[in-house]
Order: C-alpha cells, then structure tokens, then sequence
C-alpha cells in the first residue's frame, strides 16, 4: 500500500458579499432569456410522428388497439393541423391495405403517387388537403372502418353495415380515381393546369361563362400599345382548363365530364365505356375529346 503525504491545498474562504462585487450576469448554466419550452404542436415532424407510435402499445390486444385508432380518429386528429397530419399517415399506413383488398377490377387505385403533383402555394396555407383526389376516398373509408371494427369489438349484435362500403367503392372511388387519370393524361397532354399552372402567364384559363377558353400570351407587354401583337400573341398561346373547374360524371356505361363555374354546371365531353373497360383507357378517351373541345373553343 502505497500512502500519499502530498496533499491537495485547501479551497480559498469564501469571501463575504459586498456592494462592490457584482453579481454573475446570470446564475449559470442557465441564462435569463431563455427559449420557451417546446410544445407538442411545435416539435419537428419525425419527432411528433414517434410520438403518435408511442400512442400504441404493443402488448395490448387487438381491440384495445382498434380503440387507439378510434381515439385518433374522433380525437386527437382535431386538435391541430400538425397533430392531423401526424395522425392521418398512421391511419392511413394503417388501413391502405385492407382499402385496396375493395378493389374489383377493371377498376385499379392508386392515392398515394409516386410522382406526386407539383407543390401549390394554396397547399402552405392547407397542407391536410390533397390534390390526389382518391386520397380524400380513402380517408371516408378509414373513417368508416374505424367506427365499425369498434362498435363490432363492443357488441356481437353489430351488422357492418356494406352498402356504406358498396357507396364508396362502386361510384366514389372509380369517380375520384378517374379524376385523377384524367388530371395526369390532360396536363402530359397541354390541356388541363394545375392551381399553380393556371395562375401562371403562359396559360389560359376558362372564362367564366365556361363558353370560350381564353388565351393569355406568353411574353406580352402592355407597355407597347400594339393590339395586333397582342392579339397574334394570343393566337398562339395554349389554352388550358384548371383541373380545380372539372369532375368526373361516371356510371357503368358512359363518362363524362363536368365543368363548374360561378353560373352554372354543365358536361361539356362524353363517352362511351364497356362495363368491364379499364379506367385507364376510358381517361384517355376523356383527355382526347377534351382535346377537341379546347381546340374548337380556342378556334372561336
């Protein structure tokens, strides 16, 4: 054993305090002007997300689970928008699986695209909404689902109820997903503008009498006074309708489209369908005559 005689030399007194020694800024480590505690609808999206996971636990059973999913649905999701954000991906991520066994074909889904649309500055003011149409389908039935796998967990006597599903599945969901073929076919083909297409010059846009498509020119200037440039200009420019004006009339047999302006609402193109004809094809065949349609309009 090894004894140290050395040993360390002793702190300093403390000294007494004065009025001419000035106290610390701040008592450290912590500084006067500090930064507001963090609340939940302020945390990073990763983190709120992990949050909503913790919602669950993993060792309880499936019907407590369900209630959890319930609880989101009519609950927590109404809080805020981050929280509505957080919630409807687990829900979603949650019941896509058993909304894409509902899908008979012809008809096929697809409410979250790899190749999402372009960003809109409307979506910075409500991101909750999506341009995806058949997403807002999916969400009708994660509602539905959720409301009555709880209400069968509570009672035997339960009937699910299927001509809510039969609702959504033979007319909304082919409807919603032919919206969204004919928005994807009409902007690769230079008919239809997105919200953020259509706010741009080079685009025309749907007058309101939904009569004419008017033309505005890309590159002109107001400053050069000269009608008959303007006017050549626009002869030339496209003329596109705004995805935001149009919807799908569907049946079994024919397909339309419908354009809604501030007067009135009216099917401007129509065709035929097989009953067992893909969406795809029958989308194609609606962006083709709506082709025409723009075309004879831009011609008047």
């Amino acid at each position: 054993m090894i004894i140290l005689d050395e040993k360390m030399p002793p702190p300093p007194p403390y000294a007494p305090a004065t009025s001419l020694t000035t106290p610390p800024p701040f008592p450290p480590p912590f500084p006067y002007n500090s930064r507001a505690p963090p609340r939940l609808d302020t945390l990073p999206p990763h983190l709120l997300l992990r949050v909503v996971y913790a919602t669950f636990n993993q060792a309880s059973s499936i019907e407590r689970q369900r209630k959890t999913l319930y609880w989101l649905t009519v609950g927590l999701r109404l809080v805020n928008r981050a929280l509505y954000i957080a919630c409807m991906h687990v829900l979603r991520s949650t019941y896509l699986p058993a909304y894409s066994g509902f899908i008979r074909p012809p008809y096929t889904t697809d409410p979250f695209p790899l190749n999402s649309p372009t960003f809109t500055p409307d979506q910075m003011v409500s991101p909750v909404q999506s341009l995806q149409r058949e997403t807002r389908v999916l969400d009708l039935f994660v509602a539905l689902k959720v409301r009555e796998d709880v209400w069968m967990d509570e009672s035997e006597l339960h009937l699910e109820r299927d001509e809510s599903f039969r609702d959504l599945f033979d007319l909304m969901q082919p409807r919603s997903r032919m919206e969204d073929l004919v928005r994807a076919y009409g902007v690769r083909e230079g008919v239809i503008a997105l919200a953020n297409m259509a706010s741009s010059s080079t685009n025309g846009i749907v007058s309101g009498n939904a009569n004419v498509v008017s033309k505005v020119p890309a590159g002109s200037s107001s400053n050069d006074g000269r009608t008959s440039s303007r006017s050549k200009a626009m002869s030339k420019a496209p003329a596109l309708v705004p995805f935001g004006a149009l919807s799908v009339s569907f049946s079994s047999r024919r397909v339309g489209l419908v354009l809604t302006t501030k007067e009135r609402k009216r099917t401007i193109v129509e065709t035929e369908r097989a009953k067992d004809e893909r969406l795809e094809i029958a989308a194609k065949k609606l962006v083709k005559e709506l082709k025409g349609w723009v075309a004879a309009r831009g011609a008047g």
